[in-house]
């Protein structure tokens, strides 16, 4: 039956939970499961480094498809997309806690990951269609927080969900709350009449799938084998060469599964590319800090867990604040002012040592945290505000997609930043925590944190030139009237 928009208007708090709800399980899934991969390393008889393809393969899985899903939501409809990615991430939930093999539980996941994708790369269309816009920038921070809580919160609640029970339940428990979202959801999001009509780029995502594929595994396996193996290098040349051909195919295809349009708007690329900057900024502090406070401070796993849990605390306050100020004041001010904050915060992260106060590292995770929420939900905003209609899927996928790719970027410079600066300080190559040398180890972490910092600057740079050229343009009201035109 069809839902009017006044149903819907009415109802769009409870849509908002609904999708938050699945996308804050869908997002929790790709770090929950670190915690547990020793113990499932142990009961399914594999080793560390092929057990860690239990994470790698549901990244792999979503950057590679989350585009084909935003495209297929502009098509037959965001919400028929969602409720379909609601359904297989809880059947791939269900089968990865089933798992009794690894080769099993690989192919669960990828299913699962099939699932999130599905809702990551439409959740963002449905909040910008439900929602007016001078509600937009709560929803939407709401939603950003959810996304930074889910990929923050995993490890302190994998950790507890392993000691009190087994770790299929890392899983399992996505099974009863995947089946109340599905339920609601078919009886209050939003439905679209039919399909467009338009045709589906399958040549486009094709070589999408190939060049994101290749780029993901190098990145991931250069961290084991070296950016100077020949064939991780040959794995970058392939995802360059197919990346261009699918440039080159998009510009030529009628209707292409990226519409490069798109980017012609300064202010939604800006916004992208800034979303990168802090995505990759933040997430080397989520790999440096729990060896920081077990292995250098001598915390044990459970008290490094409650530390943990001051990030997300932080962004489950500020960021909904800060998307709701972003619908009074505007959101250039705000993205600029929170990276200002998070690279502030990332750089008094690179003056801690080993005998460094325990309060004193809360303040500054406080700082960063803090940054973090202001940016997130304006630049969400505006990013989402920006785009047409008929491209919210697309958009809210590239959004995601860009996400996910700043968080593996991040994560393999950090490693590559860490290892390189402890093995030139100790005068050989190391690639885990030298024990009895922590000093080594601050060497190391002190260079991340710097460069974070300096990253973040860069992006700070770019939102004050974005919020300069905006203040510019208001000030002639013709140049406004001829923009708007």
């Amino acid at each position: 039956m069809e839902q009017t928009s006044e149903k819907i208007y009415k109802n769009r708090n409870l849509i908002l939970i609904n999708v938050v709800l699945l996308t804050f399980m869908s997002t929790l899934d790709s770090s929950i499961v670190n915690v547990a991969l020793p113990k499932m390393s142990r009961l399914l008889s594999v080793s560390a480094e092929t057990i860690a393809w239990v994470v790698s393969v549901y990244l792999l899985v979503i950057v590679g498809t989350i585009l084909i899903f935003g495209r297929l939501g502009d098509i037959v409809g965001k919400t028929r997309i969602f409720l379909y990615g609601v359904l297989g991430f809880t059947i791939g939930s269900l089968m990865c806690g089933m798992s009794g093999s690894f080769l099993m539980l690989i192919i669960s996941r990828a299913i699962q990951a099939l699932g999130a994708a599905a809702a990551m790369a439409t959740n963002q269309g449905i909040i910008t269609q439900v929602f007016p816009a001078n509600e937009r920038g709560r929803a939407l921070g709401i939603t950003g927080t959810f996304v930074a809580l889910g990929s923050m919160a995993g490890p302190p609640i994998g950790g507890f969900i392993v000691n009190s029970f087994n770790w299929e339940y890392i899983f399992l428990i996505n099974v009863p709350i995947g089946i109340v979202v599905y339920i609601l959801g078919l009886r209050i999001l939003p439905r679209q009449k039919g399909t467009t009509g338009e045709t589906f780029d399958v040549k486009g995502s094709v070589l999408f799938i190939i060049s994101i594929t290749a780029l993901f595994l190098s990145l991931i396996l250069g961290e084991g084998s070296g950016y100077g193996n020949p064939l991780i290098i040959g794995g970058f040349i392939l995802f360059i060469a197919t990346f261009v051909l699918f440039i080159w195919l998009e510009r030529r295809t009628e209707v292409p599964l990226l519409q490069l349009k798109l980017f012609q708007n300064r202010l939604f690329s800006l916004s992208i590319f800034c979303s990168f900057i802090s995505f990759m900024a933040i997430s080397g502090s989520t790999i440096v800090l729990p060896f920081y406070l077990q292995n250098t401070l001598k915390y044990s796993p459970a008290f490094t867990g409650i530390i943990l849990m001051v990030s997300p605390i932080i962004l489950a306050v500020v960021a909904p604040v800060s998307g709701h100020l972003s619908d009074r004041i505007g959101s250039e001010f705000l993205t600029f002012l929170g990276l200002m904050v998070t690279g502030a915060g990332l750089y008094l992260m690179s003056t801690l040592t080993q005998s460094s106060n325990i309060w004193v590292m809360i303040i500054y995770i406080a700082i960063m945290s803090v940054g973090n929420g202001m940016f997130q939900s304006p630049n969400n905003s505006l990013t989402m505000s920006t785009a047409p209609k008929n491209m919210l899927g697309i958009s809210g996928s590239v959004n995601a997609l860009i996400r996910n790719m700043g968080m593996i970027s991040g994560i393999s410079i950090t490693v590559l930043l860490l290892y390189g600066r402890m093995s030139q300080k100790i005068g050989y190559h190391v690639s885990d925590y030298v024990q009895g040398r922590d000093d080594v180890f601050i060497y190391g972490m002190k260079g991340v944190y710097i460069a974070a910092a300096m990253i973040c600057a860069a992006g700070a740079l770019l939102t004050a030139l974005r919020l300069y050229n905006q203040r510019k343009r208001a000030a002639i009201p013709e140049t406004i009237n001829e923009t708007v035109g």
